[in-house]
């Protein structure tokens, strides 16, 4: 495995981090347990979750799931950088009109920090994320917030996720001027081959600050992974908003032209897809989040996976990027 610091600190990552957005609600417990140990093995130390994972009535259930782990002991948590979210909702289903109880509030960020904590059955979290703007907190709310939960020792850095790049810009020009907090020091946003749209302002605005770039939904939710390769063989029937999004004409023909280029080359799509992300100025790993061992392992041989040039300009020429703003969309 390869390793590379967070952004502007110091904290060494895993090229690869393991998302765990299916623990709970796809993957049990056993299974997923399987899956980190296996991810440690190969050398991921990053794992990726968020407060909200389980969803509905089981929100809370991942976090729940990674701190059991934990909690076999075997240095598990100290070789692990842990990163968790805040944001959503978490509130009892019957108490769900309380207020208070989602966002950004300095309330409800002590509340949350605290309640993560407890499912993760660790004392401290390294990676503390908003996983979406607060249009209602100012950002000296936030960072006074997170400034008492440093000096607490309950969290170590702090990052944002799905953070347009003027709110990046806003909240570390904010934590510059207060003084004393490290600001942001990644993002985690919605980046692949198919979606590039990061590239105008979000990753420019990551790299001028500092900030690591964490893509999620690497395989544009498996459409770049060999769905139309998959549906001719059987193995997989495609639903839901990928089947949605290859009623596009359009994207179906791309998507296409894509298996085939792969296919001359003798390369997996999936594979290729992470390879590309990691090829990308400032970003410092996509999240993976396998359903099994397998398709853990597949992931992991991207890692050593080089594009040739000639590779990478065919990919461009299917999946243009909008280039750099305000070209894009000035002139």
């Amino acid at each position: 495995m390869e390793y590379t610091q967070l952004g502007r600190t110091g904290l060494k990552v895993s090229r690869l981090v393991l998302g765990t957005m299916n623990f709970g609600p796809q993957t049990d417990e056993a299974t997923s347990h399987a899956i980190m140990d296996a991810a440690l093995d190969a050398g991921i130390n990053f794992f990726d979750t968020a407060n909200v994972y389980g969803w509905g009535e089981n929100k809370g259930r991942t976090e729940q799931i990674i701190g059991n782990w934990f909690a076999k002991g075997g240095g598990r948590r100290d070789k692990v950088v842990l990163a968790t979210k805040v944001y959503a909702n978490m509130a009892p289903d019957d108490a769900s009109v309380w207020p208070n109880h989602d966002k950004l509030s300095a309330l409800n960020i002590r509340r949350s920090v605290d309640a993560s904590l407890k499912r993760l059955q660790t004392d401290y979290i390294d990676l503390y994320q908003f996983h979406h703007i607060d249009r209602s907190t100012p950002f000296e709310e936030i960072w006074q917030a997170v400034d008492v939960l440093i000096q607490q020792g309950k969290i170590l850095y702090v990052g944002s996720s799905n953070f347009p790049g003027y709110k990046i810009a806003q909240a570390n020009e904010i934590a510059a001027r207060r003084g004393g907090t490290i600001g942001l020091v990644s993002e985690q946003c919605l980046y692949n081959l198919a979606e590039r749209r990061a590239e105008m302002e979000v990753i420019p605005a990551a790299r001028d600050y500092g900030l690591g770039v964490i893509p999620w939904s690497p395989l544009h939710g498996g459409l770049l992974g060999g769905v139309l390769r998959k549906e001719t063989q059987g193995s997989r029937r495609t639903s839901g908003r990928a089947a949605q999004a290859l009623a596009d004409e359009s994207l179906r023909s791309r998507i296409q032209r894509y298996e085939d280029l792969l296919d001359k080359h003798g390369l997996e799509p999936g594979e290729v897809a992470l390879a590309w992300l990691l090829s990308r100025p400032g970003v410092t790993g996509p999240i993976v989040g396998p359903r099994t061992v397998e398709q853990l392992e597949s992931a992991l041989r991207s890692v050593e996976l080089e594009l040739s040039g000639e590779l990478l300009a065919e990919l461009d020429e299917i999946f243009p990027g909008p280039g750099p703003s305000p070209e894009a969309f000035a002139w």
